[in-house]
């Protein structure tokens, strides 16, 4: 009998995993004047490791710029790193986890593309917190004590342009499968409005993961929820292919900001919508969200692309990974018909995601790593900000790869012994893709790579049916009806007809994909 491996899937230990998960699938695209910038400063000295460190000049400085920002009481960290006594009560943990860099978190290699406010670091600081716990956890000086970083109390951007609350609160349940569930935040904007932030807090994180955002101008999402029994609606596959992506936060962001010269718009009729995936954790809880809108003072410069691949975070691709495989590969590429400055990446994938890449190859043959992670942990996601704008010219071709690992001796697979995973919204199915953010250069050519991104999922669609050992009666009938020339294949014109066809059937996964 196949069973849940009641280790790795307790709902303590994926209580404590979620708790400590201070980084997001959506961190903020840029850096906000939050807790980042209170560390900003201090963390752009480097000290050098010394015979005999003391808390209070070595150890301290590193531990307050690197480690307070989460560790201090309010945050998501399970415990405070703020005095002498808490941190010498840790003190070999610290130097464990710091020597195997497992904290601070940042999983994307470095060497290539540098980040902005990357959470890592240097030799010299892992090597003076493991010599201070060495030489016996000697505090020092009280008087070289550095002040700890202040942070923002309350909303991390000052009091928002707007605040919308769930009116009841939903209940989840103590055990169980995780849950998609839709709530519906009336904005009753007066006019149409632009958006630069939006801070979204969960009233329990202990059992939210993450919050995707959507516009609704339609009207839908509230006759759906007004037809459901408890808070919100059920999802099912409704929202990603109906409404407008607009962002989305996990656990440990607290906030979500675009660059200054970029925006969201919010046209005046539209309801914000917020799709949340909740995970229990052993006993029931409640969930009473808030969301803190920002409106941006004037329109945007600028429009921004999300170019993901594979799209619709891999439904198209036919993630199908059968019990036992260790090296299920899954890539794609797009290539660039415009000039773009790529300034964000995000990647997602859930529990059996082993390491995944994206490259851009450059017109002339170079290669240029955009991000790569070698241990991907579902725990840990983020959106990873480039410290400057990237140039990647036309022609430009981008690569991602992922690679999934459903054996038994993956220690993050959730399902013991290991089962068929195929792609899916919960937890213990898979999913994946990699998001490049990009500006296009022209404002004029934003249309033009939103079509060719949505060509490029047409012919995912296509792809895939063609390659059905068994085609079904669908594939066979567009077939006879696009092949006119009797290949066997869709080329040419043959493709350009019915791409416009499969966009017009309603069959791509359209909203997932975040870029058009």
């Amino acid at each position: 009998m196949k069973t849940l491996n009641v280790l790795k899937n307790s709902p303590r230990l994926r209580q404590l995993r979620l708790c400590v998960a201070v980084t997001a699938i959506f961190l903020s695209i840029a850096c906000p004047n939050g807790c980042f910038a209170a560390a900003k400063e201090a963390r752009a000295a480097k000290p050098s490791p010394v015979t005999k460190p003391t808390f209070t000049e070595h150890v301290a400085p590193i531990i307050f710029n690197n480690c307070v920002s989460c560790h201090r009481p309010g945050e998501a960290a399970p415990f405070s790193l703020m005095t002498y006594e808490q941190v010498s009560k840790r003190a070999r943990q610290i130097s464990e986890v710091t020597g195997t860099k497992f904290m601070p978190p940042w999983h994307a290699e470095s060497g290539h593309v540098k980040f902005a406010n990357a959470r890592v670091l240097s030799d010299q600081q892992i090597a003076t917190l493991r010599r201070w716990y060495e030489n016996g956890k000697p505090e020092g000086d009280p008087a070289r004590l550095p002040k700890l970083p202040t942070f923002p109390e309350g909303w991390q951007l000052g009091k928002p342009d707007l605040i919308v609350k769930m009116e009841q609160p939903f209940k989840l349940y103590a055990e169980g499968p995780d849950i998609y569930r839709n709530f519906v935040f009336p904005l009753n904007l007066p006019e149409d409005k632009w958006v630069r932030a939006i801070e979204f807090r969960p009233g329990s994180r202990s059992i939210v993961h993450h919050a995707l955002f959507y516009l609704d101008t339609t009207g839908t999402a509230r006759k759906l929820e007004a037809a459901d029994d408890e808070p919100g609606f059920e999802e099912k596959g409704r929202v990603g292919s109906t409404f407008t992506p607009v962002g989305g936060w996990a656990v440990g962001s607290n906030v979500r900001v675009l660059p200054e010269d970029l925006a969201y718009s919010y046209p005046k009729a539209a309801d914000l919508v917020i799709q949340t995936h909740f995970h229990p954790t052993g006993k029931a809880e409640e969930e009473i969200s808030t969301v803190g809108i920002f409106f941006a003072d004037k329109p945007p410069q600028r429009t921004f692309v999300g170019i993901q691949l594979p799209p619709a975070f891999g439904q198209i691709s036919g993630i199908d990974i059968p019990a036992g495989v260790s090296n299920y590969l899954v890539k794609d590429s797009f290539t660039l018909p415009v000039d773009a400055d790529a300034f964000s990446i995000s990647p997602h994938a859930h529990y059996i995601a082993k390491t995944m890449s994206m490259k851009a190859v450059l017109p002339d043959g170079t290669e240029k790593i955009l991000m790569r992670i070698p241990d991907w942990d579902f725990a840990w996601q983020e959106q990873y900000s480039l410290e400057e704008r990237l140039r990647l010219p036309k022609g430009t071709r981008l690569e991602s790869e992922l690679v999934y690992d459903n054996s038994a001796t993956n220690p993050r697979n959730p399902i013991s012994p290991p089962v068929r995973v195929k792609w899916g919204p919960a937890s213990t199915d898979e999913m994946g893709s990699i998001t490049l953010h990009v500006v296009p250069a022209r404002e004029e050519d934003a249309q033009a790579l939103r079509d060719a991104l949505k060509d490029h999922a047409t012919d995912l669609v296509i792809d895939q049916a063609l390659k059905r050992r068994k085609p079904g009666e669908m594939v066979k009938k567009l077939l006879e009806r696009f092949d006119k020339n009797g290949s066997g294949g869709i080329e040419g014109e043959e493709r350009v007809d019915l791409r416009s066809f499969v966009r017009g059937s309603g069959w791509l996964p359209g909203n997932l994909n975040n870029s058009f």
